[in-house]
């Protein structure tokens, strides 16, 4: 399991944590949901009993523990009725709102369809119907698990971005100093080998030896420039970007399979002019040449296509590799993804980070399919 799976995992592994959190919330606040609107309606037929018991009461009865009882109701709205529908009284609404017509036939139908009614039975063949709905408190705790879900996933989501933030912060500052440590330490043997070259001239050593022997001290030169250029903004001059992609090509073909076959097609933009900084855009070409040719195993075919879009110049390099899934088109720029048993997954990370935050271009899988291959896009202004 590469990095990024590992994270994945354990991103995996939080969010289910967070969901069995949740549902448990909703579960324990439903059930407490359940257990007040059953206290509430015990509450209302006990009102509906005081109410019977004072409409039948004779003589001198004692009807102070009725009176408490119906007086006692200051949370649950109730609504006494004829069989007729026809409201009689009403406990817990708005009163200046019952001025108004309409208002307690109204919330006489939405009790209606909340609850069943309690009939209260006045006399012998006279019959009233109490109403009732729940409670301010009892609706606010139905939603109450809702609005304590959306603080705890806002507080996380603010969480989990200032960590990330910072998180890659930190590492940012971590590979900018280890490819600016890099470059210093490769800066003196380098100084050193272009001393012992010019000894060598003077040895009479065969000069096509020592030529290819400076092609590769050149080479560390254009490495070194480019670690010590990570994490400092490079200046970006107008230069030919088609004579770039040309030497960048040029420099892999050398050095890979001869079963790997590149082609170019820029014959109508020949001249075409962008502004990027040489060295590391030839780092950026020569990252996904190797990646095609690691997909391909070393054999198949490599097509660069240059596009003018006016504002924009389209760079497309595609492979007849292996290809990838969809699902892992925006994955493969992170850092730390691979599909290689070896090798860290920082090479086309690097490339997003000196496309877009150094050019202010744009890369990005433009299409893949299994076993037909994949393309590359990177787009940069003109």
């Amino acid at each position: 399991m590469n990095i990024y799976s590992k994270k994945q995992y354990w991103k995996i592994i939080l969010l289910a944590i967070a969901v069995v959190i949740g549902l448990s919330s909703l579960w324990y606040t439903n059930t407490l949901v359940t257990k007040l609107q059953w206290e509430e309606r015990k509450k209302v037929e006990l009102w509906a009993e005081a109410t019977k018991q004072l409409a039948n009461a004779q003589g001198s009865a004692d009807l102070s523990f009725v009176l408490k009882v119906i007086i006692d109701n200051e949370t649950v709205p109730v609504i006494l009725a004829d069989k007729e529908g026809n409201v009689l009284s009403f406990v817990n609404l708005d009163s200046a709102a019952a001025e108004e017509p309409g208002y307690l036939e109204e919330q006489l139908e939405i009790m209606r369809a909340e609850n069943e009614s309690i009939e209260v039975a006045i006399g012998d063949d006279y019959f009233q119907y109490i109403y009732f709905k729940s409670s301010t408190l009892l609706i606010q705790l139905k939603y109450f698990p809702y609005i304590q879900l959306a603080v705890i996933s806002l507080f996380i989501l603010v969480s989990y971005f200032a960590f990330s933030t910072s998180r890659k912060a930190e590492q940012n500052q971590v590979w900018m100093g280890l490819a600016k440590e890099t470059a210093h330490q490769l800066g003196t043997p380098l100084s050193s080998i272009m001393a012992w070259l010019e000894v060598l001239r003077t040895k009479s050593v065969d000069e096509g030896t020592l030529e290819e022997f400076e092609k590769d001290v050149k080479r560390l030169e254009t490495i070194t420039e480019r670690f010590s250029k990570i994490g400092s903004m490079p200046n970006l001059e107008p230069a030919n970007l088609n004579l770039i992609l040309e030497e960048a090509v040029s420099y892999i073909s050398n050095r890979v399979s001869k079963k790997v076959r590149f082609s170019m097609d820029f014959e109508e933009t020949r001249d075409l002019l962008a502004p990027l900084n040489k060295s590391l855009f030839e780092w950026v070409i020569e990252n996904l040449c190797k990646n095609a040719v690691d997909a391909m195993n070393g054999a198949g075919d490599i097509t660069i296509d240059v596009s003018d879009r006016t504002q924009f110049v389209y760079i497309d390099i595609s492979d007849t590799g292996k290809g990838m899934a969809k699902s892992v088109f925006k994955q493969v720029f992170e850092p730390g993804f691979t599909t290689k048993r070896r090798g860290w997954g920082l090479g086309l990370s690097l490339c997003k980070r000196i496309i877009e935050n150094y050019h202010g271009g744009k890369i990005f899988v433009k299409n893949s399919e299994i076993g037909k291959g994949t393309t590359f896009r990177v787009v940069l202004r003109k």
